[in-house]
């Protein structure tokens, strides 16, 4: 801070306006090289397509295809954003109407118009069903193409699009399809000091309510472990998270976080002030809820079944994703994959790993110890190379 005429700054020019918090926390994305890597990509091409095993809302298998859409990304990115969220690394400023009709062809083009595949995941960074975002003539031709094509069709949304209005003009496009939206917790303190969400439970059970209305399913993301949460108080948090929203979800998705470049939590792991989960947690969390969802433990698509719980740890055995010590990760990661598919807790057998015991302690010490960050340490090697880490 320095004194010059007569008035009081945090950083530079006396004369010019004080930094905003918002730019700082834009900064990484705003630096001249960040900026020359969102310029390098073309933008009449999609980030990434993709396709994966997956179950059709009847429970049949089937073969899933991810078209992730270069975008001018989230709106709410543009006032403010997530702390967790990085898609911001992947999108551009300057993307047209014109540039996302050639995404979209190079997409069908390359997949054959899609005929292998039952279903079709579109995610363009942000919410497909908004207008600031993406054009209405580009939200028409996905929603109305895949009907036509008879695919299984899943988008991404806030909660703001999913006005009645909205869904009644989407829906005489298409008529079933689902949406997924990135609640991340059911606790209005938790969206507003450790996420930084931009809305709150209220606006999720309002969207829900619309959703329902139009026959639409409903796919909700949580997150395991935010900012600002320890490993015991995730775990207890994350369990009632899925209680309280598993009879209004036709699935449910727990993101176990990962540490996303640029962001605020990245800041946070760097300094050492954030630890991604352990791989154990996310077992126990299974465990701790799995007949609230599978009261008979007859696995996906019975006639009992309350939702679909999916957990499918991005990064998982990476030290910017959730990892144990480093031996068991890939067994422990592959059980997790085979539960989401199944739903069957036995799917879980058999995994013992030394590090467990450890994970235990830490749990145990979070759950009686006023420690807002955590007990825990660095589970693997030089603490100083995960500061460094990619």
């Amino acid at each position: 801070m320095k004194m010059s005429s007569g008035k009081l700054t945090m950083v530079g020019n006396a004369d010019k306006k004080p930094a905003k918090i918002h730019d700082l926390v834009k900064a990484p994305a705003n630096t001249p090289w960040a900026q020359e890597r969102k310029h390098s990509w073309d933008a009449r091409d999609p980030a990434t397509v993709y396709y994966t095993p997956e179950t059709l809302a009847d429970g049949t298998p089937t073969t899933a295809l991810t078209v992730i859409l270069r975008t001018k990304g989230c709106h709410w990115w543009w006032s403010s954003g997530c702390t967790f969220c990085g898609y911001f690394n992947d999108t551009r400023d300057d993307v047209t109407s014109e540039d996302l009709h050639s995404q979209w062809e190079k997409s069908l083009a390359k997949f054959d118009d899609f005929d292998a595949m039952g279903m079709v995941k579109v995610y363009t960074s942000g919410s497909l069903l908004e207008d600031r975002e993406i054009p209405l003539d580009f939200q028409e031709r996905v929603l109305r193409d895949c009907h036509e094509m008879g695919k299984e069709l899943v988008v991404e949304s806030r909660t703001e699009q999913l006005s009645e209005e909205k869904l009644a003009w989407a829906t005489k496009i298409n008529p079933k399809f689902s949406v997924a939206i990135g609640l991340e917790a059911y606790d209005d303190e938790v969206l507003r000091f450790h996420v930084n969400k931009g809305f709150s439970t209220k606006s999720w059970d309002r969207a829900v309510e619309n959703l329902e209305k139009f026959g639409l399913r409903i796919k909700t993301y949580l997150m395991f472990k935010p900012p600002f949460m320890s490993e015991g108080d995730a775990l207890t948090h994350g369990a009632k998270w899925i209680r309280d929203v598993a009879e209004r979800s036709d699935e449910i998705s727990v993101n176990p976080m990962n540490i996303q470049k640029g962001t605020v939590i990245d800041r946070l792991f760097r300094a050492n002030e954030y630890r991604p989960p352990w791989l154990w947690s996310l077992i126990q969390l299974i465990k701790d809820v799995h007949y609230d969802i599978h009261p008979t433990n007859s696995g996906n698509g019975s006639d009992d079944q309350v939702s679909r719980l999916i957990i499918h740890p991005t990064a998982g055995g990476k030290v910017r994703g959730a990892h144990n010590c480093g031996s068991c990760d890939d067994e422990v990661v592959a059980a997790i994959e085979r539960y989401s598919v199944s739903g069957d807790i036995h799917d879980l057998d058999g995994l013992s790993c030394d590090c467990q015991d450890v994970w235990k302690t830490e749990v145990e010490l979070d759950r009686n110890m006023p420690i807002p960050l955590g007990s825990g340490k660095n589970r693997r090697g030089d603490a100083l190379l995960h500061l460094r880490s990619p």
